[in-house]
């Protein structure tokens, strides 16, 4: 079993970790505390490796058997991701979800945190780490705002709307010019479009009713399980783009979360596959 006290003390770990290893290298990095990845665009920090090893050092010694997938040490056990499925518990971590805004000096980052439980999300967070704010949510028990200040509130997603009158994003950054494009000018079609290339604050946005959708091609666990999970407790579908559900261990197929089903097809239909 997996409660309320458990997800706090899970934040907890979280807060500590902004603490002491991210919110102190905002804006202070220095030369080799940055490198990249597979691109100019896909970075790491310092802050994603320190506070990664911090967070799980602290998940073991409360739950020593747990499976820990860290978008960090994925890079050196690609098959990690598979083991989500058969686990027996669980943490799925993005210790700072958008590096680049991070690296660049643009508060828009978060931390990510799922608990997977025999291949099901049973509760997520997003920390908020520049103001201290969190939104987090036990499967079946709804989803939580949860100030620096100590308010709690609960949080729903939009209302249904017309695509013409709705607002969202899908991040078109892995694909090809021409995809990039076409998508591009389906936008078009909706009343704003943006990006934060930040998933944990596009979820933000999405769960507390501030968009109506967001979608994202690529399906790493980190980026996704923990906002989905929050979206679905605030009244909010998501599903992969052939509309079967997203689940632990699927990296591949696309997501889009919505309002609802009608709206979520809409989306899909207009959006995502229209020529």
């Amino acid at each position: 079993m997996f409660d309320d006290a458990h997800l706090d003390l899970v934040l907890d770990i979280v807060k500590e970790a902004a603490g002491t290893e991210i919110r102190p290298r905002f804006r202070h990095l220095e030369d080799g505390q940055v490198s990249e990845k597979k691109s100019s665009i896909d970075l790491v920090t310092d802050a994603d490796l320190l506070a990664e090893k911090f967070i799980t050092e602290r998940l073991l010694e409360r739950w020593p058997d747990a499976l820990i997938v860290g978008e960090e040490a994925y890079e050196n056990d690609r098959g990690v991701v598979g083991r989500l499925r058969g686990a027996e518990l669980a943490f799925v971590i993005d210790p700072v979800d958008g590096t680049f805004n991070f690296q660049a000096g643009l508060p828009i980052y978060g931390t990510n945190l799922a608990v997977v439980r025999k291949g099901e999300t049973i509760a997520g967070l997003i920390h908020e780490s520049v103001l201290g704010d969190t939104l987090a949510a036990v499967k079946g028990a709804g989803a939580h705002f949860f100030g620096a200040d100590g308010t709690r509130n609960t949080i729903r997603v939009a209302s249904p709307a017309a695509l013409s009158d709705m607002v969202g994003t899908i991040s078109v950054n892995d694909l090809a010019y021409e995809e990039k494009r076409r998508i591009a000018g389906n936008l078009a079609k909706t009343r704003m479009a943006f990006s934060y290339n930040c998933s944990a604050y596009e979820y933000w946005m999405v769960a507390t009713g501030k968009v109506h959708f967001i979608g994202h091609h690529s399906l790493m666990p980190w980026d996704h399980l923990a906002g989905v999970l929050i979206h679905a407790e605030a009244g909010g579908v998501t599903s992969r783009f052939d509309g079967t559900a997203y689940l632990p261990g699927d990296t591949s197929g696309g997501i889009i979360s919505a309002p609802d089903k009608d709206c979520r097809d809409m989306i899909l239909r207009e959006v995502i596959f229209a020529s």
